[in-house]
């Protein structure tokens, strides 16, 4: 009788240890889907998933460098492109807390040189939520001063802009110059250069050491950096085009994608972050800490205040319920889904996926170096995979 029992409890131990847990069958889940996404030799991913404080998934996938060959991992930096915009938001909201500046100020006090009347009617706000209804009137530009093209060029149509596409805080148009006038107005209020007042009042305090700015003269600063890349020939890549190259129908050689193929690449305030998935957690660390921003700050950034479906006027994740608030896209919770707060990035080769999921208390960060993948539906099926 001993024995069968002790037979019986060697089996049940045998059973137990072979069926994965179900975080460890969520990671296996999600290993199988970015090994298919991102194979090994070629342009990959670094992913990262936080559940709480601890981080349950982090692992690279392919490689930083087509030359080198050096593989991606946490520790890589990428171009985030516009999940940069949060961090300028933050700035402006850091000197509206400060007293310095109010959300509700007209953008004229402080771009007197705007000439038309309409600047007294945009206010910061509209600035920060993508409802200004400035257009993006830069196509008149050659592109090849686009491709070195800095903040200064970046505005140089504002000063003589005499049209809006809406009436302000009317509508949602997802366009990159408001917050590179976001990031002049910090320079005007504080009398210090944007990049220097985002380093000491906003890396440092989030623990963020190594993180920085794109800046072309000295990209030898930037740590383990990733280049961008696409398997299309970018000498012959069309200005407007989609981030995702799958259909393309040319040879799957890989093209480097990155400052000196983009237009605009060195633009900061807009998206000119380099950072990696690691330091990135400790941004969300920050946040949720309230060490650069106040709570009331950080919840108001992170509402909804444009509604983005079905605009007219931008395709920018324009998807069913879907807003703007200051620096981040939200999709509110419904009788189906869970609230997600989230950005994206697209800049040359890279393409940038940080969301946040309140319920659950989880971020998910996919920094990839190359465009060929459909963001939206890995991001679904992550969500599946963790329930979130």
């Amino acid at each position: 009788m001993k024995k069968l029992v002790f037979f019986l409890l060697i089996t049940l131990t045998m059973v137990i240890s072979c069926k994965q847990s179900p975080e460890k069958e969520q990671i296996a889940k999600l290993d199988r889907l970015c090994t298919s996404l991102f194979p090994t030799d070629e342009p990959g991913a670094a992913v990262l998933i936080m559940k709480g404080d601890d981080i349950i998934f982090d692992k690279g996938y392919g490689i930083a460098d087509i030359d080198t060959k050096v593989p991606i991992d946490g520790n890589t930096f990428f171009n985030i492109a516009s999940v940069s915009k949060q961090f300028t938001a933050v700035a402006i909201l850091q000197l509206a807390e400060a007293g310095k500046l109010s959300l509700e100020d007209p953008v004229s006090k402080y771009f007197p040189e705007f000439k038309a009347d309409f600047w007294k009617d945009i206010q910061i706000k509209h600035l920060l939520s993508h409802s200004s209804g400035v257009p993006d009137a830069r196509g008149g530009i050659p592109r090849e001063l686009k491709i070195k093209g800095d903040e200064k060029l970046a505005m140089s149509y504002l000063p003589e802009l005499d049209f809006l596409h809406f009436k302000p805080g009317e509508a949602y148009e997802y366009i990159n110059p408001t917050f590179v006038m976001c990031g002049a107005i910090v320079e005007r209020v504080t009398g210090q250069p944007f990049v220097e007042y985002v380093a000491e009042h906003i890396f440092r305090p989030a623990g963020m050491a190594k993180t920085l700015y794109f800046d072309p003269e000295h990209q030898e600063l930037i740590p383990n950096m990733a280049h961008g890349y696409e398997y299309a020939d970018v000498e012959d890549m069309p200005e407007e085009r989609t981030a995702d190259s799958s259909q393309s129908d040319e040879p799957k050689n890989w093209y480097e994608y990155d400052y000196g193929e983009e237009t605009f690449f060195a633009t900061r305030p807009d998206g000119g972050i380099y950072s990696s998935t690691h330091e990135f957690v400790e941004w969300e660390k920050a946040l949720r800490a309230n060490k650069v921003l106040t709570e009331a700050s950080r919840v108001d950034a992170q509402s909804p205040h444009t509604f983005a479906s079905d605009s007219p006027w931008s395709d920018y994740q324009n998807r069913p319920n879907t807003w703007y608030g200051y620096g981040w896209f939200i999709e509110p919770k419904t009788d189906t889904t869970k609230e997600v707060i989230y950005h994206t990035g697209d800049n040359g080769g890279f393409k940038i996926l940080a969301a946040r999921y309140p319920e659950d208390n989880a971020l998910v960060l996919i920094f990839a170096n190359r465009a060929d993948w459909d963001r939206y539906e890995v991001m679904q099926q992550v969500e599946a995979i963790f329930g979130f």
